[in-house]
């Protein structure tokens, strides 16, 4: 049985160890932290998060619910530390950040058939099976040579009118000019409890939509106005000379939303709708909610304020929220690189690289956004490692299904315009027959979906000799 490599302990790369190890494959797990840290990363510790503690939401019939359970179902034991280390978010699920992180490193550390080695890897070996797993933040050695590795375009092809010197098509300069895809990412500040002034907040959630857990900042419009001027104005880190900032759209950070108009705040991150007072029944002209970060419920982080301001900036800006007047910072707002391969033109439908097919992508660098979207992606490309390892072909998800669905995009999106993507209904397949009714749709797409999940896991089951239970 062929001993598998996997770069990178973060969400996906400790995933994909755990999925080979429980079926019996060895594993040889690296790990460049802490003796290569990150611009994002704080600690050595595997799968730490780094932009958020959410994990998305929990509510039945929804495309993240859908993934989680499909996930929940094969197994996944990223899921199941996220639920041991759960704090109270609502309908969504969040997690205390240093106990799951914890949590994944014991499980992981313990595990038999998985050998850890902290060491920065700058050299892909030919011999053997490799996922690798390194994440947004892959090093700059690596980088270079996943290069060297996807600039050989014309071993799996190029599309219409592309080359191999093609520039970025995310509109940032490549070092390499090899096809690497790069974009940018931001996180948010977090404060500490007990210096929000509770006197000027409350708890609600959304259109009350599970229980209260978020702290939330009403603003007047006076409030408003005050804050969104300061905020434009806000002087933001300064740019080096060769970045071209392209912000993935999704997590925009909220200096830039702002400069799309006044008004974008109160439609975005800051929207108040659903979110009443219940100290005068009013919704107010705008809120800024507070998630909870850990079990202790000491810091909190500013939902949707992930930022690229100067940190004395946030600060001054910042406190002209309600109730954050005087808050101590734990963490201010910040952004990185974030770094991921063009996968519809290099990878197949099972996470293998088409040039080479001992070679597996997971996570973010092969193009999927989110955290559950990483671990997903690993749980996969453990899979199919596993059963190239023991001498069995892999069998990609159905296209029906979320894992599916999500692996169609990155995998057939058209490469002129790919950029990552999370689950969302509109990857699945549209349904034989229109339904109007958005949940009634929604409750089909998921009920087909576990159908053909639960048809394909119990395939690829039996080719699999599975060491542990889920």
């Amino acid at each position: 049985m062929t001993r598998v490599r996997i770069i990178g302990a973060g969400l996906a790369g400790s995933e994909a160890a755990w999925q080979c190890a429980r079926r019996g494959v060895a594993v040889e797990l690296f790990e460049m932290r802490p003796a290569c840290m990150t611009p994002a990363h704080q600690t050595d510790r595997f799968a730490e998060l780094v932009c958020s503690n959410s994990l998305k939401s929990d509510s039945e019939n929804t495309a993240p619910w859908l993934l989680k359970e499909e996930m929940r179902r094969a197994g996944s034991r990223l899921l199941g530390i996220a639920r041991e280390a759960a704090v109270p978010a609502g309908h969504a699920l969040a997690v205390d950040r240093a106990e799951f992180s914890r949590k994944v490193t014991e499980a992981v550390s313990r595990e038999p058939h998985i050998s850890i080695r902290r060491e920065e890897v700058t050299k892909i070996l030919d011999d053997g099976l490799t996922v690798i797993a390194t994440g947004p933040l892959t090093s700059d050695a690596l980088s270079a040579e996943i290069g060297r590795l996807v600039s050989e375009c014309s071993t799996f092809g190029n599309g219409p009118g592309e080359s191999c010197d093609a520039p970025s098509r995310a509109g940032v300069p490549a070092p390499h000019r090899n096809g690497n895809l790069y974009f940018y990412d931001s996180i948010s500040p977090i404060v500490e409890a007990d210096s929000i002034d509770m006197n000027k907040v409350y708890l609600a959630a959304r259109y009350d939509k599970g229980s209260a857990d978020y702290i939330n900042c009403p603003m007047s419009k006076e409030e408003y106005d005050r804050f969104y001027d300061a905020l434009v104005a806000a002087q933001a880190v300064d740019q080096k000379d060769w970045e071209k900032l392209n912000y993935f759209e999704s997590c925009l950070p909220i200096e830039e939303i702002a400069r799309r108009g006044p008004d974008t705040l109160r439609f975005g991150p800051m929207k108040p709708v659903g979110l009443k007072d219940p100290r005068s029944g009013r919704i107010p002209y705008a809120a800024v909610q507070l998630r909870q970060e850990n079990l202790r419920a000491d810091s909190y982080n500013l939902v949707g304020f992930q930022n690229h301001l100067k940190f004395g900036e946030q600060a001054r800006v910042f406190g002209l929220i309600p109730g954050l007047e005087n808050a101590r910072f734990l963490r201010y707002g910040q952004i990185h690189r974030n770094t991921y391969i063009d996968s519809p033109r290099l990878l197949k439908s099972t996470l293998q690289m088409q040039a080479r097919p001992n070679l597996l992508f997971a996570g973010q660098i092969c193009g999927v956004e989110g955290y559950v979207e990483s671990i997903a992606t690993g749980l996969l490309a453990g899979m199919n490692a596993a059963a190239l390892a023991i001498g069995t072909e892999p069998v990609p998800p159905p296209r029906a299904t979320a894992f599916g669905s999500l692996v169609h995009y990155i995998t057939q999106a058209e490469t002129r315009s790919f950029q990552p993507a999370n689950i969302t209904f509109d990857l699945l397949p549209a349904l034989a027959d229109r339904v109007r009714d958005r949940k009634e749709r929604h409750r089909q797409q998921c009920e087909l979906a576990f159908g053909a999940f639960d048809e394909w896991y119990r395939k690829i089951s039996c080719q699999l000799t599975v060491a542990s239970p889920p």
